[in-house]
């Protein structure tokens, strides 16, 4: 019976293997292609992402090339007319008086320079002054003062300016990001900002209601204010309109980009000064032996200015000493 058992089981073992056997025959054909079928799926499938996913990055460069180019584009059409304007800027006088921050015109400069001129000859003659010398006098009250003047109060306002323009570029960011548009941001500084920044942010705001942009007004500030981090501000402006972007994050960049500026501007003119101080010293060396000459023996000294040829001589020395005074003054200052 044990053995009738195994028979059977064994019988069933074998009917049930050949039928597997049978089955996996039959159907082999159809599970291979069914594998085949999926796994061209899944190659399509993984070529179309694949292809989606090129197609997006190719998207991506070509919309970035595109922004690069426009860019590239409004940087050399900004800096073609800042070179422009600075050119037009250099030969005004009109625009020097503005950016010195007077409010007078050219015709009253020019009075003013003339009055200036006649009270120096008149105060020379008097004095005993030769006819020539007093000639001299007057020609340089009347042209040489009033402008070294004027480009000194330029060059106090830019200062004032650069000490004051990142403190309102920070007022600017915090604003921005707090919610308020740029034209709310320029208004803020024009009402509450230090001057000179805040007479010009004035004008940048009076130029917008006059129905100008705000890059274009932005780019006009750098007529009354000639500086290199005026023209970034408008550029940075300028490309954020154009481009789109963080505007306050590029403020923010700017601000450092300015403090980091003045910072070097302030190291290297304390590593000149020892030359500075050369120079000084150089300079006045000769001014400072002729008067000690003159206080021991004035007969030695004074024919210098009594014969003709000593005369010749002090104009040659004048000549070699402005030369080299200008070529001292160009080695130790340094553009940034």
């Amino acid at each position: 019976m044990f053995g009738l058992d195994i028979t059977i089981v064994a019988i069933i073992a074998l009917a049930a293997l050949s039928t597997a056997g049978l089955a996996y025959g039959l159907l082999f054909s159809r599970i291979e292609a069914q594998k085949k079928a999926e796994s061209r799926v899944r190659r399509v499938k993984t070529a179309e992402t694949d292809q989606s996913k090129a197609k997006a990055a190719r998207d991506r460069m070509q919309e970035m090339s595109k922004r690069r180019k426009s860019v590239q584009d409004s940087l050399k059409e900004l800096e073609k007319k800042q070179q422009e304007q600075t050119k037009r800027v250099a030969a005004t006088l009109k625009a020097r008086l503005s950016q010195a921050g007077l409010s007078i015109g050219t015709t009253q400069f020019y009075l003013l320079s003339a009055a200036f001129g006649l009270f120096s000859l008149v105060l020379a003659f008097l004095a005993g002054v030769p006819p020539l010398v007093c000639l001299g006098i007057a020609f340089i009250a009347a042209v040489g003062v009033p402008r070294w003047f004027v480009g000194h109060l330029v060059k106090r306002r830019l200062n004032k300016f650069l000490e004051e323009f990142p403190n309102s570029l920070d007022i600017m960011v915090r604003s921005i990001k707090s919610g308020l548009p740029l034209t709310d941001a320029l208004r803020l500084i024009a009402a509450e900002g230090q001057e000179p920044v805040r007479s010009e942010f004035r004008r940048i705001v009076e130029s917008q209601q006059l129905g100008l942009g705000v890059p274009e007004a932005c780019a006009r500030m750098f007529t009354s204010i000639p500086l290199q981090e005026v023209n970034f501000f408008a550029i940075v402006i300028a490309i954020q309109s154009q481009a789109g972007g963080n505007l306050s994050e590029a403020l923010g960049n700017l601000s450092r980009v300015l403090r980091e500026r003045r910072k070097m501007k302030a190291k290297i003119k304390a590593l000149s000064m020892e030359a500075k101080a050369s120079a000084a010293i150089i300079g006045a060396l000769p001014f400072i032996v002729a008067f000690l000459v003159y206080l021991t023996s004035p007969e030695y000294i004074m024919i210098l200015f009594q014969d003709p040829r000593g005369h010749l001589i002090l104009g040659i020395s004048a000549v070699w000493m402005s030369i080299g005074i200008f070529v001292m003054r160009n080695m130790i200052n340094f553009e940034i």
